[in-house]
């Protein structure tokens, strides 16, 4: 099969290109960033994917399936740029595909759609509503490409598509949210609360997006693998120190005195978990993890050991 992968020189976009090419597909990929590389038999384009350069593209490559990764969190791009890059490029991809017959699209979006509170269900299903927006503004523009990857569902019937909300990635790269936030030494959390994290390493996060290409699913779904664990949990086994403060305090100490540089409004996510029933993705094509949360977050700990201390 010939697949498009936009955003493919990420960490997790590099990963789905090698599995796939090792499976026998024909990848082509496009990224303004390069990757240098790149494994024999990736057509790669160094090109902005909402330039014509990038719909020249998929004109003249006519993919059956894209794959579109391209999409990115505050923690990467702290500008509207980031507007532009999630919600633009993502009405791109659709366009596109759309234009260029592909019959098959996936958007690799998020758990955090779901947003954090104190009334949100344990489990959120794919019919809950988005309340990150409210809670978390920065996410706004990933909610926005996510829903309007969703409307591709009626508004274009020819395509195939398939929306996967990940949860956290955790694993050797040290790609990711999650793996962002335990980088340094010292990891807080907001004293009382200890909620549940949950999280796939990124293996079985490359298998489960192959196998919704695999099965051609069509819908939405999320996309889990082991049990939950608690924050204080992952902190202490992944080597670092926990550190509890009371919320005023971290809410002014983020960034300072080697916390992790965060947005206020990911408080929300420190205090309150999100967690998702990844149960109709399971139905649908048989995914099971291969790797539990202990191994992912010992292999985390093991390629990012706790940085040396200052005098």
């Amino acid at each position: 099969m010939r697949v498009l992968i936009p955003g493919i020189t990420g960490q997790l976009g590099r990963m789905v290109a090698t599995r796939l090419l090792e499976e026998g597909h024909e990848v082509i990929g496009i990224d303004r960033r390069p990757w240098p590389a790149a494994p024999a038999g990736i057509e790669m384009h160094n090109v902005d994917l909402q330039k014509r350069a990038a719909e020249d593209v998929f004109r003249k490559s006519r993919p059956q399936a894209v794959i579109h990764m391209a999409t990115v969190t505050h923690l990467v791009e702290q500008t509207e740029e980031r507007y532009r890059i999630n919600l633009g490029g993502t009405r791109v991809v659709f366009d596109n595909s759309r234009a260029c017959g592909v019959e098959h699209v996936i958007f690799v979006g998020r758990h955090t759609y779901y947003g954090a509170g104190p009334e949100s269900p344990l489990y959120h299903t794919e019919e809950d509503p988005p309340m990150a927006v409210s809670t978390f503004p920065e996410l706004a523009d990933l909610v926005a490409a996510d829903l309007y990857a969703c409307t591709a569902l009626w508004r274009a019937p020819e395509l195939c598509t398939t929306v996967l909300r990940m949860c956290y990635t955790l694993g050797p790269t040290g790609h990711g949210t999650l793996a962002s936030f335990l980088r340094g030494p010292r990891v807080p959390y907001v004293l009382g609360f200890d909620p549940l994290f949950q999280f796939m390493h990124e293996q079985d996060v490359v298998t489960a997006i192959c196998l919704a290409l695999e099965k051609r699913i069509r819908g939405v779904y999320n996309v889990s693998g082991p049990q939950p664990v608690p924050l204080s949990l992952i902190i202490r086994a992944a080597g670092r120190v926990a550190v509890p403060l009371p919320e005023f305090v971290l809410r002014n100490a983020f960034g300072r005195f080697g916390l992790p540089k965060l947005p206020r409004a990911a408080l929300t996510h420190i205090k309150y978990p999100v967690v998702v029933d990844g149960a109709a993705f399971r139905a649908a094509t048989g995914f099971k993890h291969a790797i539990d949360e202990a191994q992912a977050i010992r292999e985390y700990r093991d390629a990012h050991p706790v940085p040396a201390s200052r005098p």
